[in-house]
């Protein structure tokens, strides 16, 4: 049974709504809360204590549960190896009350004397928290970027004003935000071509074969409308196959769910040709809605289960492609609501600890169901009974009561071992 160092309600802490830059990361994969957290607290704990004679890393719960599938450890050594030797020790049945991914840093001097010690959480998105607040970010780190944190505030903002959620957007970040989202579409849009060229076998005990590069070559003999969902499937697959391959991808919202987005945009600049500024900004308003969803609830699967990851990426991406086609404030909030209803519950169960079965395939489905809520919104007004703060809110709900077995642990659900011996 895991152990809980603390008999106390585990108590989450929501942080003040950072700029959209904290949501969208450019990095490799395979994840962002078991590879470019750790990797990012370790460098940072590294370059303070560079005297040390040798460091201990002790990873808890979900961290440590599926850490070697995740290249956890991989990722600490590889920036705290160069400086001293460097332990790492397992802990996946202890979970520590702030976070599912906890781990504690030490640097020990001469005569294994403990000379500094530092706990830090991953909490999602590659970002870090030290259990009071978010550490290591970049200008905004801090700040609170946006003085409205609910999709229902913005929406009234956005009927009073007459202006759209990039608008908002675009109002409350600094000046080079759009410099910043082109390099991320830019970023996107490689991952997808890179995955599309790329074949073989993904890393890991699994021996599963890239599909990216079939898919797209079967979708191309199909007519139209079988094509358009084969080529989405296949761009989906060519990011995610890059995550899992340790690629260079944007967390969007995590690295587990970056192939959503990029799969619906890309192919709607495919097909409809639409200006750069216009991907752009259908990128700030799918990040808009991904960081209220990551400041009132979660978008860590160690926390909320998958729903917190592909679910809001497909709210994400739903929300894009909504504001590209023109959608009313209410069109895009109504998509965007859909597409997270619609995966509440959704867990997170790796096989092997791996970010591939089931993680790849839902990117894949998760950009067709995208697609399908713009769709199903357009033929509306916007006007709906269910919220997309009452989903979110739902959705952290329903992750709190998720067992822990079924949040990325790697014990429950589709990742039972005896199912895959």
């Amino acid at each position: 049974m895991p152990i809980f160092v603390e008999k106390k309600p585990i108590i989450y802490y929501i942080h003040p709504m950072q700029s959209i830059k904290e949501l969208f990361r450019i990095g490799n994969g395979p994840s962002s809360s078991h590879t470019m957290g750790p990797k990012k607290a370790a460098a940072l704990f590294a370059e303070a204590h560079s005297e040390a004679k040798r460091f201990v890393v002790t990873l808890y719960g979900s961290l440590a549960a599926t850490g070697k599938g995740h290249l956890t450890d991989e990722a600490i050594l590889s920036v705290m190896q160069p400086v001293a030797p460097t332990a790492i020790e397992w802990l996946p049945s202890t979970f520590l009350p702030f976070h599912p991914n906890a781990m504690k840093m030490e640097a020990l001097g001469d005569g294994d004397r403990v000379t500094a010690s530092e706990m830090v959480y991953s909490v999602g998105g590659g970002a870090l928290s030290d259990g009071k607040k978010i550490i290591g970010l970049s200008e905004n780190d801090g700040r609170d970027i946006y003085p409205m944190t609910t999709l229902t505030e913005v929406m009234e903002w956005c009927e009073k004003t007459g202006k759209s959620y990039w608008e908002y957007v675009e109002e409350c970040e600094d000046e080079d935000i759009w410099d910043y989202l082109g390099e991320v579409w830019s970023v996107m849009k490689e991952a997808v071509l890179r995955g599309l060229d790329n074949e073989g076998v993904l890393p890991g005990p699994l021996s599963l074969h890239r599909k990216a590069a079939s898919y797209f070559i079967k979708a191309k003999g199909y007519k139209a409308s079988l094509q358009s969902r084969g080529l989405v499937f296949s761009y989906a697959l060519a990011v995610s196959e890059e995550n899992a391959s340790g690629g260079v991808i944007v967390t969007a919202p995590t690295c587990g769910s970056s192939g959503v987005i990029p799969a619906v945009l890309f192919h709607l600049e495919e097909i409809r040709g639409f200006s750069r500024n216009r991907m752009l900004r259908a990128l700030a308003t799918a990040g808009l809605f991904g960081n209220i969803v990551k400041e009132n609830a979660s978008i860590s699967g160690a926390e909320v289960g998958c729903q917190g990851e592909v679910g809001v990426a497909c709210a994400m991406a739903a929300a894009a492609a909504s504001q590209l086609f023109g959608g009313s404030p209410a069109q895009i909030e109504y998509a965007a609501e859909m597409g997270l209803e619609h995966h509440l519950g959704m867990t997170c169960d790796p096989v092997c600890g791996l970010v591939q079965i089931p993680c790849i395939e839902r990117n894949a489905y998760a950009a067709a169901r995208a697609l399908d809520a713009n769709l199903y919104s357009s033929f509306t007004d916007g006007i709906h009974r269910v919220s997309f703060d009452r989903v979110v809110n739902v959705m952290k709900e329903t992750g709190h009561d998720l067992p822990s077995l079924y949040k990325e642990t790697g014990e429950g659900g589709l990742a039972r071992g005896h199912l895959f011996t």
